[in-house]
């Protein structure tokens, strides 16, 4: 009982790692404002300075973003993991564990 407690210990560590790992978050926030948070800037500067064309484009784009499974969400996650690649290639709180699962999977699939 007290292994099983502890290898759902060691996996939810990992799992919070994985998320929280602040190189891979500052790559989903370049990534999300590349998508989409540009969106925002447009509306607030087309508030606070009263450019219309900014804020019509801005709340037209922004009126798209809650809808689930837009392509901007896959395409965020894309370009944060590309970042991250560029940006921080030796990290092993995110990248390896995508590596260690790719290969993982890869030989799988040679085995069977």
């Amino acid at each position: 009982m007290d292994n099983k407690k502890e290898k759902t210990k060691k996996r939810i560590k990992k799992i919070i790692d994985f998320l929280l790992n602040p190189k891979l978050l500052l790559c989903l926030f370049i990534g999300w404002m590349i998508t989409n948070g540009w969106s925002y800037l447009f509306i607030a500067f087309g508030t606070i300075y009263n450019i219309k064309w900014m804020l019509a484009i801005g709340s037209a784009y922004f009126a798209f973003l809650w809808f689930p499974f837009t392509p901007e969400k896959i395409i965020t996650i894309v370009i944060a993991i590309a970042l991250l690649r560029v940006l921080f290639p030796n990290d092993k709180k995110t990248l390896g564990v995508l590596k260690y699962m790719y290969y993982k999977i890869k030989n799988r699939n040679k085995n069977n």
